[in-house]
């Protein structure tokens, strides 16, 4: 560990000089919109690299899971990284102590919050502020981790949410489709909408709308219909039209985004990939991209399939590059992750396969993307054991993911290779 504890105090290092300037300047942050395509800030054509910390909110409250200090360490260290765009699940649903669920949640019955972790979503809010920084806000999910889909279904039916690694993807799957003509489930969903997206920031007393720190809403976290069926599909793109309008109506300072992985969350459907994407009010195109869990690379040879996944992976960016340009809109893949060498779930084990891999997809930002989010940062967390369990450091890897598998902890060879591709897309 001498050798990480070095990288540590070498990061902190360039941390401390670069915040130096920081804390004495003004906030500068503004709001982000589309103009021809493109995203403008300040007038300006922006791209970005950015990185998914779901459980910021989390750590920046005051109660359980609560770890402010860790939150101004991994912001400061993401800020003089270069990294600004942060993806962020605005809390999850239903009752702690459930498997696989990330925990503490935020709605743990209808409209009914918990406040510390309310106060601890205002308080990320004020924090990026302070550095410049900006959150994509997801506020549902398809899947369990976070409750979504299932535990609104649950609420509303009384029909108890399945757990995929313990009931199955299957069967979870097919009873996720039956969210998207759960008008009553939908319902309860809208109602969490309007709730968070037209809430008022308790430490500044700013309306989230008025908020530059908020870079877009997004509807959810990877939202798929789970179904060929007509009726299903036309549900689908139903409540998310319904969404969209929703939050353009509290708030249209913001842009708003599906969260959708493309065509692979899309029943491998184009025409309904073009439908999520149509949504009025819907302002980029999303896409997510996982070369294992797809498999387009073998957990057994990383770095002999990696060639293959990476030829998939532009194909797949292509593809939608192409749609997003006839349709106008931006396209960013906010969420892709690869694996430790030798498929190790261990903060030790090297990452030759993924940083180039990482490498590949940033030499994209600024053709045929204009931002990417990787998943997800670990920073500084070091994980107790392989399945989350309570108590735990939050890492990048959710409670349902061997914990450290995908996750860049600030100790990974990663980082560097995520700085220079910032360096460089600043430098075009």
């Amino acid at each position: 560990m001498s050798a990480n504890i070095m990288r540590i105090t070498l990061k902190f290092f360039a941390v401390a000089c670069a915040l130096a300037a920081l804390i004495s300047c003004k906030s500068t942050v503004s709001f982000v919109s589309v103009k021809d395509g493109q995203f403008v800030k300040d007038g300006k054509p922006f791209t970005y690299v950015g990185t998914n910390f779901w459980y910021g909110p989390i750590l920046a409250s005051g109660g359980q899971g609560g770890d402010f200090t860790r939150l101004q360490m991994e912001l400061d260290t993401l800020k003089a990284m270069g990294i600004d765009n942060l993806r962020v699940l605005a809390g999850a649903q239903g009752k702690s102590g459930v498997f696989s669920r990330v925990e503490p949640t935020l709605e743990v019955e209808p409209g009914v919050y918990n406040d510390t972790l309310l106060t601890g979503l205002d308080r990320f809010l004020v924090e990026l502020g302070k550095r410049d920084m900006q959150a994509v806000l997801f506020l549902n999910n398809s899947w369990e981790w976070s409750g979504g889909y299932g535990q609104y279904m649950e609420w509303a039916t009384g029909e108890k949410a399945l757990i995929p690694l313990i009931d199955g993807y299957w069967p979870f799957m097919q009873q996720m489709r039956k969210f998207q003509t759960s008008k009553e489930s939908q319902e309860l969903f809208y109602n969490h909408v309007r709730a968070i997206v037209g809430r008022t920031n308790s430490i500044t007393g700013k309306p989230y709308k008025e908020d530059p720190a908020i870079f877009a809403w997004q509807i959810g976290n990877e939202p798929r219909c789970f179904s060929d069926d007509k009726e299903i599909r036309e549900g689908f793109i139903g409540w998310l039209t319904e969404s969209a309008r929703i939050i353009k109506e509290i708030d249209p300072n913001h842009m708003v985004s599906t969260g959708n992985e493309g065509w692979m969350g899309c029943e491998q459907d184009w025409e309904l990939t073009k439908a999520v994407n149509s949504i009025p009010g819907v302002d980029y195109m999303t896409i997510h991209i996982w070369p294992y869990n797809w498999s387009w690379v073998n957990a057994d040879d990383l770095e002999g399939t990696l060639a293959d996944g990476i030829a998939k992976t532009e194909e797949y960016i292509g593809r939608h590059a192409v749609m997003a340009k006839e349709m106008g809109m931006p396209l960013v893949l906010e969420e892709f992750g690869f694996p430790r060498d030798g498929f190790q779930a261990d903060m030790d084990a090297p990452t030759r396969a993924r940083d180039t891999y990482y490498a590949y997809v940033f030499s994209q930002v600024g053709t045929m993307l204009q931002g990417v989010n990787f998943w997800g940062w670990s920073g500084f967390a070091v994980p107790l054991h392989t399945q989350w369990e309570s108590g735990d450091h939050y890492t990048g890897d959710p409670a349902q993911e061997a914990q450290g598998l995908n996750g860049v902890y600030v100790t990974d060879e990663t980082v560097d290779i995520i700085i220079d591709a910032i360096n460089n897309l600043n430098q075009q």
